[in-house]
Formats: structure tokens, C-alpha cells, sequence
């Protein structure tokens, strides 16, 4: 069990897939279905469960990518988000991504952890404010699949990101925004991240602490990306 003083801070801010709820793992599903079929035929390593570590975890979708592409060497347009999925473009492949990504949150819906619901109340009951900040466009859709939708003060997601020009993961400026919401100094805030982009993000902000939550990008990966501490469950900060 990590001890952390929640005395020491005012506000906490979530990560939503791999943090709140186990929706990393349909995102993880959801890319290799789509980089897979895109990468039959080319001459080129497969896509493989570390390539979403390494290239795509945490990222907006249509940076994550350009991201992986770059790393096999494939050029493609950059194309326009209303592109089709079926486009062979940088958003036509993102887009198809979110298809299969939505396709699985409808007909199997999603759960929170329930360490993550504990470690919510009692942040609640101690009068500790929380925001979501999720590069996620789905972030809404998957807090109202879980029963969450009313329990975050502030939500800064994909959405809000790209409506009001704010950069992404692993750049702070989302979690800074947040913390700047809910009123709370970044000091004072502790940032709550499973991915290497967001614990990069946390890290680069002038954030009181940074929590690592390993659901598999590793331990001591998350440490030397920016983590102050790791745990494998949020019920270890209670």
C-alpha cells in the first residue's frame, strides 16, 4: 500500500481508460483489429500488444496513429476527422478505430474498477474535487455506460480538447486545464495516470504527484516516464 497524505492535496485528476474503468483493454482491442487488417499484405513488422504501449496508449487517436505508422514507415494523408472509416487516410484509420472501439462498448457495456469507485468516495467524503482528463472522444459516452457520468466536477476529454484547441498527452496543458477548473493550483493537484503519455504529461506539469496505475505498461516504466508512485489498483491509495 503506497502512502500518500491526501491531506497534502485539494484535487485528483483521472485518467478514464485503465484508471476508471477497464476500457483500455477494448481500446487495445480495437487497435489491433484495425492495424491488423490495415497491415495485411504490407511489408512490415505485425502490430504486436507493445506497439500500443509504446505508440498509442494515452494519445489523441489521430496522433496515435501517425505515431504507429511512423514507426513502420508509412506516409498517408493526414486526411480530415469526417473522413470515412474505410479511408486510407491518418483519420479515415482513426475513425475506423472508434468504430470497432463503440461497436464493443454497446453490446458489452463497461464496469469501473471497483478500487477506483473506492478510492472516488472517499476523495468525495474527505472534500477532495476530481476531474476526468481523457484523450478519449469517447470519455462521456463510456462514464454514462458505467454510472459515472455525474461524479466528476470537471471532464476535459477528446472532445473538449479539440473544440478548444488544447494540446494533448504527454503534453500537461489538459491536466492543467482541469486543475485550473476546479480551482485548485497544480501544486496542489495529483494526477492519476496509467499510460506512459499521461504519466509523461503529469511529469511535465508542475503537479504536486504523480501516480502510475500499472494495468501493463509496467512498473518501472511508468517510474522512469514520470510516475512518483506505481501501484496496480487506486483501492492502494486509500
Amino acid at each position: 500500500m503506497e502512502d500518500v497524505d491526501w491531506n497534502d492535496y485539494d484535487a485528483a485528476l483521472f485518467d478514464l481508460d485503465g484508471v476508471i474503468t477497464p476500457t483500455a483493454r477494448v481500446h487495445q482491442l480495437a487497435w489491433a483489429r484495425m492495424f491488423t487488417d490495415f497491415l495485411q499484405g504490407r511489408d512490415v513488422d505485425p502490430y504486436t500488444e507493445a506497439d500500443y504501449f509504446a505508440y498509442v496508449d494515452g494519445k489523441p487517436r489521430y496522433e496515435g496513429v501517425a505515431s504507429f505508422l511512423g514507426s513502420r514507415g508509412i506516409e498517408l494523408p493526414h486526411g480530415d476527422p469526417s473522413d470515412d472509416p474505410s479511408a486510407e487516410t491518418v483519420c479515415g484509420l482513426g475513425n475506423r478505430k472508434n468504430d470497432y472501439f463503440s461497436e464493443v462498448l454497446r453490446t458489452e457495456g463497461v464496469e469501473a474498477y471497483p478500487g477506483s469507485i473506492a478510492l472516488l468516495d472517499a476523495l468525495e467524503e474527505r472534500g477532495v474535487k476530481s476531474a476526468l482528463v481523457s484523450s478519449s472522444r469517447n470519455a462521456r459516452p463510456v462514464l454514462a455506460a458505467a454510472g459515472l457520468a455525474d461524479r466528476f466536477e470537471v471532464v476535459v476529454d477528446g472532445e473538449v480538447a479539440a473544440a478548444e484547441h488544447i494540446a494533448g498527452k504527454p503534453r500537461p496543458d489538459t491536466f492543467l486545464i482541469a486543475a485550473e477548473r476546479l480551482g485548485v493550483a497544480s501544486k496542489r493537484s495529483v494526477v492519476l495516470e496509467d499510460a506512459v503519455s499521461g504519466v509523461q504529461a503529469g511529469a511535465a506539469g508542475d503537479f504536486g504527484l504523480v501516480v502510475g496505475v500499472d494495468r501493463g505498461a509496467g512498473a518501472d516504466v511508468l517510474r522512469e516516464n514520470g510516475a512518483d508512485v506505481v501501484v496496480s489498483d487506486l483501492a492502494e491509495l486509500l
